[in-house]
């Protein structure tokens, strides 16, 4: 017994309005991740151990792009300023002698704080500054003549400049050697960490995975 099949009024679609409708769907897909990626939200993958121990070579991290307020594209326009960066903050921001490269450092002197370095001890103010997240695996301490690491001369942080450290302070490239963050370079605040692997035992840290980040 054969079966009689089911009339229909419907047509079938010329290839071309097919095409179109994936492509239309694709090309909406890739706004929507450029809009989020560009205003809201944006991934990366840490590269260094500047910032260890609070974050891990090959930590995967979420930055919150719109706390600091969004920056319009091409330009050094910012929208929707929620607030200022503060003092603790671990940022992305622009390298000030390469903008193509990002970093990423913890926040410690904030506009016209006076900053001093002496014996590895950080001095805001003239007040002893207590990082819990700060370590030092370095057995000497290094005199100023030879490197700023451990002994700066006091100097203030100008208006709309931030002075970073990175917590890992024996292993990280920051702010003592190439002076300040300008407001206008930061990207954004790193929150979360969605992904981490360790590539000494070639497995993933289960444990640091939805870490938040402070």
């Amino acid at each position: 017994m054969t079966k009689t099949p089911i009339p229909t009024d419907r047509k079938p679609r010329p290839r071309q309005a097919v095409i179109w409708e994936y492509t239309r769907s694709i090309l909406l897909g890739v706004v929507l991740a450029l809009l989020i990626r560009t205003f809201i939200v944006q991934a990366y993958e840490i590269p260094s151990g500047s910032m260890e121990d609070t974050l891990a070579i090959n930590d995967h991290i979420l930055v919150n792009k719109f706390i600091y307020g969004t920056k319009i594209p091409f330009t050094d326009l910012r929208i929707l300023e929620w607030r200022e960066p503060a003092r603790g903050d671990v940022v992305v921001f622009e390298y000030p002698l390469d903008p193509s490269k990002d970093y990423i450092k913890r926040i410690i002197g904030l506009p016209g704080d006076r900053i001093r370095i002496a014996d590895r001890q950080v001095y805001i103010n003239g007040q002893l500054y207590e990082n819990p997240h700060a370590i030092h695996k370095g057995r000497e301490i290094v005199p100023k003549l030879a490197s700023p690491r451990d002994n700066t001369d006091p100097i203030v942080v100008p208006p709309n400049s931030y002075f970073v450290l990175g917590d890992n302070r024996d292993n990280s490239y920051d702010s003592r050697f190439w002076g300040f963050v300008r407001k206008d370079r930061i990207k954004g605040l790193a929150f979360i960490k969605y992904w981490a692997w360790d590539s000494e035992r070639h497995s993933v840290r289960w444990r640091s995975i939805g870490d938040v980040i402070d």
